[in-house]
């Protein structure tokens, strides 16, 4: 493994300035989970890394006028044991769990998930589906951008040079909301997801009245399925209206053959995972 520069600076600005300085090869260290693995492998050779776990913004998790907003370092772990984020969005914390083992989400962070930029990341579904925004700074200030603009392709992100995600902000909650995230992995756990689902909806009484659709693994980026969403959105969620949000689902993988799943696998378990995840978001906004 080559020899990078280490700097920790503690301010965004100052990580900023290092990012927007490197020429293009400096790396942003959250919790070194991939980055680190990949430096060893001699995909990544970065001259700079920025550890940004010394920035009080990236590692807090903050809730604002019924919003949450959680630092792009914070670990899954502590993500884990903060009971008010785990009983708002419990879809969402539960696939930022996924990430990899007891021993890895000490250090994993939602924030190095989705600028990893992996199709089957875990907690980029979740965040999609629950409407989640990244703050991003860089050398020409702040910008909010919806998570599913950030993935540009697999390895490849939105992102500027110089520009970081600063934190991820999950909305308010009507009542009656309630999430999900639901993915295929072929062994029992501490693999990646052959296709990826999350749901969130919104009941009025039994009647669905807001809903978010987002697959992952299935496509070069992560897909929200604005089709799936419509065919809830009015409807009880009765077997009709699950089987056309199931079939949206289908209709919206671009997934490859590989060793793990074939194309027809992963789009026809993209329908039964939509309609499994659905069930249990409804269950959960029938109790808030």
């Amino acid at each position: 493994m080559m020899q990078a520069e280490y700097r920790a600076p503690t301010s965004v600005d100052e990580a900023v300035g290092l990012m927007a300085g490197s020429g293009g090869k400096g790396r942003v260290l959250a919790g070194g989970t991939d980055l680190l693995v990949q430096m060893r492998a001699g995909m990544q050779v970065p001259g700079l890394i920025v550890d940004v776990k010394r920035i009080a913004e990236m590692t807090s998790i903050v809730q604002q006028d019924g919003d949450w907003r959680i630092g792009a370092a914070v670990s899954g772990a502590e993500i884990h044991d903060h009971a008010g984020l785990r009983a708002a969005w419990p879809g969402v914390v539960e696939a930022i769990n996924l990430i990899g083992s007891k021993q890895v989400q000490g250090r994993a962070s939602a924030g190095g998930n989705l600028c990893n930029a992996s199709p089957a990341a875990d907690s980029v579904p979740a965040l999609v589906a629950a409407g989640a925004v990244a703050t991003v700074q860089g050398p020409n200030g702040r910008r909010a951008v919806p998570v599913e603009q950030i993935p540009a392709g697999p390895g490849r992100t939105s992102l500027a040079p110089g520009e970081i995600v600063v934190s991820l902000t999950l909305p308010a909650r009507p009542k009656g909301s309630g999430d999900a995230y639901l993915r295929l992995i072929p062994r029992t756990e501490m693999d990646i997801a052959v296709v990826g689902c999350g749901v969130n909806l919104t009941l009025s009484g039994h009647n669905c009245v807001a809903a978010r659709v987002a697959l992952g693994a299935v496509a070069p980026t992560v897909l929200l399925v604005e089709a799936a969403a419509k065919a809830l959105i009015g409807s009880t969620l009765d077997p009709a209206s699950l089987e056309a949000a199931a079939a949206a689902c289908r209709a919206a993988c671009k997934p490859i053959d590989d060793k793990r799943g074939t194309i027809v696998y992963r789009t026809k378990i993209a329908g039964v995972l939509l309609k499994r995840a659905v069930a249990i978001a409804a269950q959960r906004a029938g109790k808030h």
